[in-house]
């Protein structure tokens, strides 16, 4: 017969008791938490990696692309005359209610004294620098 902490080689097994026992009184609950706090600081620190690429992507995009001509009217380049003053059509209000909002609108030119918007460049040909003849 077999005393209490040997296996049947003799060998003893006093290991496993404390191992049970540990695991009885819940002392492994902080390995659980440590690694529950880990995998989620990995999980949110993946989140923010992956929007900075999202933000990056979307830089590089729109620094190759021109700026739109819009002016502060909303209005495009192409609805401005020479001198600046915008052609465009707009809904303005004719009546108001008691709480000041518009009820009634009319057709009628926008407001827009002068294009304040980014000026166009034209396209400029420039061959590439070199040593060579």
């Amino acid at each position: 017969m077999l005393a209490l902490g040997e296996t049947g080689g003799g060998q003893p097994v006093d290991w496993f008791w404390w191992v049970l026992i540990i695991f009885w009184t819940g002392g492994f609950a902080w390995a659980a938490d440590t690694v529950r706090t880990a995998l989620r600081n990995r999980h949110e620190r993946k989140l923010q990696l992956m929007e900075a690429a999202h933000q990056e992507r979307l830089a590089i995009e729109s620094a190759n692309k021109p700026p739109e001509p819009v002016c502060g009217c909303t209005h495009h380049l192409a609805k401005h005359d020479k001198q600046g003053r915008c052609h465009e059509r707009v809904e303005v209000p004719t009546a108001w209610d008691a709480d000041k909002k518009p009820l009634h609108y009319e057709a009628g030119q926008c407001n827009c004294q002068q294009y304040v918007g980014p000026q166009p460049l034209s396209h400029v040909f420039a061959e590439d620098l070199t040593d060579r003849l």
